[in-house]
């Protein structure tokens, strides 16, 4: 059963119920006013015959009055109860009297009961009718056909029905009509969602030009509900297309060395066998390609547990020694470069030191493939606005335009034929470490040729309250 139906059968039965009970109320009342009226006529019209100065109660029998309406039966009793005297429109027919009632008019009192006549219910007035000494010397009764009430009210309650019933259908059908008004916009807002998810297209909005009443405000709800899954749509597409890329880029970078030991192995496997020379080149190959392959996996192993969002440390590192380390290992690698350090001893960064010495070291060793012997590499440090900044620079060709939004991703090498052998994962992995210790990583190219890597920490406190980077007690983010 649909909302529309439900809310016009509900708003139907409300406006019976409550014209049913109107009517009801209305019947009742107009019954109780009509005999109400109709006592306060008989009462009044039976003054005459309580006054009626020849009314003896050893009379009979006794002249009966004119009465006051032609519609009015007159009857006297006396105080045992027969009949003295009657008008004569009864035609004989004596209007009842119940003990109780006539007990009661003896005592002073009025009554009026409603009785069956042979022409329907008549109303019956009890008097007592009193003599000069004001004594109770008599009955006198009067009464009114309710023929007339009768009809009327037979009359009313046929109006009130059919007038119930045809209000009720009116009102259920502009119900009808009005719900299917009120719920237009519903209907729009599912049939929209119904196309939404049958074509998967996130971008379209629901169109209200109404109030910003429930409907409006569903409405907005559902369109900001849409600009979430957009989002969400579109970063579980990029997530996907970024898998299958690293799947791709992985399975490639992987197929290489390994596709290398095997041919080697298959050549140090011939019978006869190879000549020594050639023996020896295979196994060189081959071990640096398993280096190349063991340099690989530890960078995928690394890449992943940074972005598995694994918690670093969070405590003072001093920059000038780990810049000192740095260049140190520096010239180990690249004697044919010259290598520097500045930076003020008293500087410190908050931030984890083995994660922070990975970055560098990567920085460095990107340097070092793309900066020509007899260039420098330059490691600096500096305090910036609550930071330290880190720079790495190098001499090299720098980086193109094209390839600067690029830099950060995975498996990309902007210049493949001197990459040196690198997978791509170095500033990648860069990144997600320095985003872990919440800093920042970024490039700014240099003024006649090079690059130049930032990295930028939260500087730490004085070195006199620096605890040195292998303090137990660090400090958590």
């Amino acid at each position: 059963m649909s909302i529309r139906l439900r809310l016009t059968i509900l708003y139907g039965a409300l406006v019976g119920l409550t014209l049913v009970a109107f009517s009801v109320a209305l019947y009742f009342t107009v019954a109780r006013v009509s005999v109400e009226v109709l006592q306060r006529t008989l009462a009044g019209e039976a003054g005459p015959v309580l006054r009626a100065p020849d009314f003896r109660p050893d009379r009979q029998p006794f002249p009966p009055r004119p009465p006051a309406a032609p519609a009015t039966y007159v009857q006297t009793r006396g105080l045992d109860g027969r009949v003295q005297s009657q008008s004569g429109n009864l035609n004989g027919f004596e209007l009842p009297i119940g003990a109780e009632a006539l007990e009661a008019v003896k005592a002073g009192q009025t009554r009026s009961e409603v009785v069956d006549g042979d022409g329907g219910r008549l109303l019956v007035y009890d008097a007592p009718v009193r003599n000069p000494q004001n004594q109770v010397v008599g009955v006198a009764q009067l009464a009114r056909s309710l023929a007339d009430q009768d009809a009327a009210l037979d009359t009313l309650r046929q109006i009130l029905i059919f007038g119930s019933l045809l209000a009720t259908l009116l009102t259920s059908g502009t119900g009808w009509l009005l719900a299917g008004a009120a719920l237009r916009p519903i209907d729009r807002i599912t049939q929209t969602a119904q196309a939404i998810g049958a074509e998967q297209d996130f971008s379209r909005r629901l169109s209200h030009q109404g109030p910003t009443d429930e409907v409006g405000r569903l409405a907005k709800t559902f369109n900001g509900m849409l600009a979430e899954l957009e989002t969400a749509y579109r970063q579980v597409e990029e997530a996907l297309q970024t898998q299958r890329r690293f799947i791709a880029d992985a399975s490639h970078e992987l197929r290489t060395p390994l596709t290398t030991i095997r041919g080697n192995l298959d050549l140090l496997q011939r019978v006869p066998p190879i000549r020594e020379v050639d023996r020896a080149a295979a196994l060189r190959d081959t071990t640096e390609e398993s280096e190349r392959l063991i340099r690989l996996v530890n960078d995928l192993l690394l890449l992943a547990r940074s972005e598995a969002g694994q918690p670093l440390r969070r405590e003072p590192v001093r920059v000038a020694p780990l810049l000192e380390e740095l260049c140190r290992q520096a010239r180990v690698l690249a004697p044919d470069r010259r290598v520097e350090c500045a930076g003020p001893p008293e500087a410190a960064v908050f931030g984890d030191p083995d994660a922070l010495k990975q970055v560098l070291l990567i920085l460095v060793d990107n340097a070092r493939r793309h900066t020509p012997p007899g260039a420098e590499i330059a490691l600096e440090a500096a305090p910036q606005a609550g930071q330290v900044a880190i720079r790495v620079r190098d001499h090299g060709t720098g980086i193109a335009p094209e390839a600067l939004p690029h830099i950060f991703d995975r498996f990309y090498r902007a210049d493949a034929a001197r990459s040196g052998g690198s997978a791509g994962l170095g500033l990648a992995i860069a990144q997600r470490l320095v985003t872990a210790q919440r800093g920042t990583l970024r490039y700014e190219p240099r003024v006649g040729g090079g690059s130049r890597f930032v990295v930028s920490l939260r500087a730490g406190r004085p070195l006199e309250q620096v605890r040195p980077s292998t303090a137990p007690t660090a400090e958590r983010a």
